[in-house]
């Protein structure tokens, strides 16, 4: 009778065990619609591409995160940019340098995780802009990146620009 009442115990603890760590696991995700995230990034990178057309760096402040670890790997084999303060100073240089720009997003992805708070996207864009009195073009621009959400703002905390091969990038 002992060894029934232990094993019962037994039994009941592990139920119970059982049932805080479920409850404890579906706690941490968070409920979220997928389809209006997605609308928000897409918004993010609209803006983006906005601002970078209107040198717009308040909105920039607005879009990127301002850590010191983000990243933001251009299409120069020197362009490995760590942190707000370098990645501000080349769009910054890049803003003094180009004018008249126009970008036109292509094709775009976003994937979002299943908590809701970091999504990855990739995009194909065509760059048109104006340097040194010269109208440029670059078609087909790959930027890629990850977001993350804080409170209830989708910031840019990692990006890549690439160009296609045979294209050649300003030097």
């Amino acid at each position: 009778r002992n060894y029934i009442n232990r094993l019962e115990m037994r039994t009941l603890s592990l139920f119970v065990l059982i049932l805080f760590l479920f409850s404890a696991c579906q706690q941490e995700r968070k409920c979220f619609n997928k389809e209006d995230e997605v609308s928000k990034i897409e918004a993010v990178l609209e803006h983006y591409a906005i601002a970078n057309e209107n040198q717009d760096f308040k909105l920039i402040e607005k879009i990127w995160a301002t850590d010191d670890d983000i990243v933001l790997i251009g299409t120069h084999a020197n362009e490995k940019l760590i942190g707000w303060d370098q990645i501000q100073k080349a769009i910054k240089k890049q803003y003094s340098e180009f004018e008249d720009t126009y970008i036109s997003v292509i094709e775009q992805k976003i994937t979002i995780n299943e908590t809701g708070n970091t999504a990855w996207f990739s995009e194909f864009m065509n760059f048109n802009f104006i340097h040194e009195g010269e109208a440029m073009s670059f078609e087909g621009i790959r930027f890629t990146g990850v977001l993350e959400k804080r409170g209830e703002n989708w910031l840019i905390v990692q990006g890549h620009l690439s160009v296609p091969g045979g294209a050649s990038a300003l030097e």
